[in-house]
């Protein structure tokens, strides 16, 4: 039984169905919403409308972007030798906090997972291949900063084989212990992993 009307029950629904979101802070996002004023409710209505109207796919290299080709594509001190392949847009954000990568991105929305019915041609590898064979562009460096589980390891694997015979020159980004990690409380993998990774001082 709710105790809230029907409107209130709604709204808490609507905001359940984020991610990450509970029933609790789904009540406290509602119950924000309700008390804001009639211009802060207006303004938040009109930011997620304007970014579903006005964001698109890069056609270039699929990050979302209000201009296309996006801001990072069109930028012509990036070095589009070297592409980095992501899983998704969020990738390309937590890269660019380095403010140490020069290239460019291609994000594939996904990653390979049999498990859940996602081949090849349900990301965007096939569009990939389309940009490395592109004669405009000799691309020298494909880096795969896929992520570190089993679909991301697999769809690294997947693209490397497909694109060596083409010439270009594949990397892995590296995986290991973070910074400020114990080596005690590090799992057998992740240790594996940094252990390939070495490199000499």
């Amino acid at each position: 039984m709710s105790y809230y009307s029907p409107s209130i029950e709604k709204l808490i629904e609507a905001f359940e169905k984020l991610p990450s979101i509970g029933h609790k802070t789904a009540t406290r996002l509602a119950f924000h919403m309700l008390n804001a004023s009639n211009e802060e409710t207006e303004e938040f209505i009109n930011a997620i409308t304007n970014a579903k109207k006005n964001l698109k796919y890069c056609s270039i290299c699929y990050n979302i972007s209000d201009t296309d080709p996006c801001l990072i594509c069109s930028n012509p001190k990036r070095d589009m030798t070297q592409i980095c392949v992501v899983e998704d847009v969020k990738d390309i954000i937590a890269m660019e906090r380095m403010h140490e990568f020069k290239g460019v991105y291609h994000v594939l929305h996904g990653s390979i997972s049999p498990m859940n019915g996602i081949g090849p041609d349900d990301i965007k590898i096939k569009e990939l291949l389309d940009r490395l064979k592109n004669e405009e562009v000799n691309v020298k460096e494909l880096i795969l900063a896929t992520n570190p589980r089993v679909e991301g390891e697999a769809t690294a694997m997947y693209i490397s084989k497909i694109v060596k015979p083409l010439g270009i020159k594949v990397t892995r980004i590296a995986h290991g212990i973070p910074v400020g990690g114990d080596l005690e409380y590090t799992d057998e993998v992740t240790l594996m992993k940094a252990l390939e990774g070495r490199r000499e001082m």
